[in-house]
């Protein structure tokens, strides 16, 4: 079967980009062909005005002796690694219009996962639920999609659109309970509960990756991924590293987007090196959703920190899944108040027993709903 997946768009996100592979190893894995919806990377001007970029950059490099990079854009250097992995891993099918002539090159349209049918991510958001297939004969499936919130963000007109879409769907599975709550509520479909593509593949599946493109670790021993840097939280860093006698190891740089530093200090790490800080890392402290999943993937003990700002239904919901709700904190107060607890070694063989029965569901789901 050829597969399309429809998901948010590949940028600069490490778990966005991870559980786009992941879905599309499994979908492969199954025996699909499998493409990811994207829309072309630069419209029709930017071909009309590279030739004369491309000028100015030698003039300023040749005769004013400015270090710039020719060929690529600021934004393009900062990515440079990011991009390379999506063009070696992710099999991208590029269309400035998504329309019903999808129909005749795919059998069926996967929807799903991360934050796919968050209106502040996807808009016009009725696209999220393939508006622009609406009268086509095409197989329709939701795999993990995720409202990003445990309440309800739609309009009225949305909801009144997208519920006659959603009823289209073959098959229809979120990732957060509230997502089933949401789904039943609020746009009368029923919904199943699904693991995120990220947790389908191993921890061995992710090493390979690591392998093919062997990179240095950072330094240190305590991994620490926070999307949304505050004062509280780097307090609670420091803490941590005092009560555990542990070296950090960031991620991101404190100054990787300030754009008063040289372009090269600002280049974002690959994706291999990404997993494999996770992989070397004794301890995990994140306010990631992804960050959490790939500390439970590689077996770590970790906080994490909950992210009001970004959804924190989505790290409570996976992490009672998996009876590791104690792990979460929102405060400073919340740390010295579970110390005890965030301090006792999380028991990953009870963990892995509820992620293989999970995995199995979610395979069985893909597996059912696809004909495969």
């Amino acid at each position: 079967m050829k597969i399309a997946i429809l998901t948010l768009p590949l940028y600069t996100n490490y778990g966005g980009i991870l559980q786009c592979y992941a879905l599309q190893t499994v979908l492969q894995k199954m025996g699909h062909t499998v493409n990811v919806l994207a829309k072309p990377k630069y419209g029709r001007l930017y071909y009309i005005m590279y030739p004369l970029t491309v000028c100015k950059k030698l003039f300023k490099r040749y005769i004013l002796g400015q270090k710039v990079n020719i060929l690529m854009a600021p934004y393009e250097v900062v990515i440079q690694n990011l991009d390379r992995f999506i063009k070696c891993y992710i099999h991208l099918y590029r269309c400035k219009n998504w329309d019903l002539k999808l129909v005749n090159k795919f059998d069926a349209v996967v929807v799903g996962s991360d934050q796919v049918w968050r209106p502040m991510y996807f808009q016009p958001i009725e696209r999220a639920f393939l508006s622009f297939l609406e009268g086509a004969k095409i197989k329709r499936i939701a795999y993990a999609a995720s409202f990003g919130v445990d309440y309800c963000e739609y309009t009225e007109e949305q909801l009144k659109n997208c519920s006659f879409l959603l009823r289209k769907f073959d098959a229809v599975s979120v990732r957060e309970l509230s997502g089933v709550n949401i789904c039943r509520n609020y746009l009368g479909v029923e919904a199943v509960q699904m693991l995120d593509p990220a947790l389908l593949l191993s921890a061995d599946d992710y090493r390979n990756l690591i392998n093919k493109k062997p990179e240095e670790p950072l330094k240190g021993n305590m991994l620490i991924y926070i999307l949304d840097k505050t004062p509280e939280k780097v307090s609670l860093v420091e803490k941590i590293l005092e009560d555990k006698g542990l070296t950090p190891m960031w991620l991101d740089s404190p100054d990787e987007y300030n754009s008063g530093i040289p372009l090269e200090n600002q280049i974002k790490m690959s994706v291999e090196q990404w997993l494999h800080s996770f992989d070397n890392a004794d301890f995990i402290f994140t306010d990631s959703f992804h960050g959490c999943a790939f500390s439970i993937i590689f077996k770590k003990q970790f906080i994490v920190w909950g992210n009001e700002h970004r959804g924190i239904e989505r790290v409570e919901s996976l992490l009672t899944l998996l009876s590791v709700q104690e792990r979460l904190i929102r405060s400073m107060d919340d740390y010295e108040n579970k110390k005890i607890m965030l301090y006792k070694q999380i028991d990953y063989n009870k963990v892995d027993v509820k992620l293989d029965l999970e995995r199995k569901r979610s395979l069985d789901f893909l597996s059912s709903n696809l004909g495969a």
